[in-house]
């Protein structure tokens, strides 16, 4: 749980740390003017990419709930930042390093809305199986013993204090009216 939560916090920094990376590193490792105007491009560009990508991750609720990324997520962010802080320690591989990290950007950004899609699916799964019950008159089974709840979450339906059923019933009354 420490790496995910590590990774969750971390993504958001990194959107700004290794852009930075690329510029300090390429000028420290012998890159020349010309390529450190290139990198400069790229690292903005690529900077703004992790950005996007941190946030469809964060659009996740149980990314949000946990203040956590899946496993998933730790192992394709970690190796797409590893692709980026390895630039500019191979002038040699630059240009093919550069190919895989704008190929594994796409692939972690498609990743992570396919982990979006999935769990949206997956909580109006459980929303439509929640209404299914409830229409049927059947209460949700909860897993705490603490008495009947609200079919929504974080509402506890109150029983009366006169004792009667918590559903009233209706008498409907006619009205006549006397016609001149």
């Amino acid at each position: 749980m420490i790496i995910r939560r590590t990774f969750y916090h971390w993504q958001f920094i990194a959107a700004g740390a290794l852009p930075l990376w690329l510029l300090v590193g390429s000028s420290i490792f012998g890159s020349g003017a010309w390529a450190v105007l290139g990198i400069f491009f790229g690292a903005v560009l690529i900077g703004l990419g992790m950005l996007l990508v941190a946030l469809v991750i964060f659009a996740r609720k149980e990314v949000r709930e946990n203040r956590a990324v899946s496993y998933a997520d730790v192992g394709v962010l970690a190796l797409w930042h590893a692709l980026i802080i390895a630039i500019p320690f191979s002038t040699d591989a630059a240009g093919w390093l550069s190919v895989l990290v704008i190929l594994g950007g796409l692939a972690v950004f498609w990743f992570a809305v396919w982990e979006l899609v999935d769990s949206a699916k997956r909580r109006m799964r459980a929303m439509v199986d929640l209404v299914e019950q409830t229409a049927r008159g059947q209460m949700p089974v909860q897993s705490d013993s603490a008495g009947p709840r609200h079919p929504l979450p974080n509402r506890t339906t109150a029983t009366p204090p006169s004792g009667r059923r918590a559903t009233p019933e209706t008498i409907v009354i006619e009205e006549k009216r006397d016609r001149p």
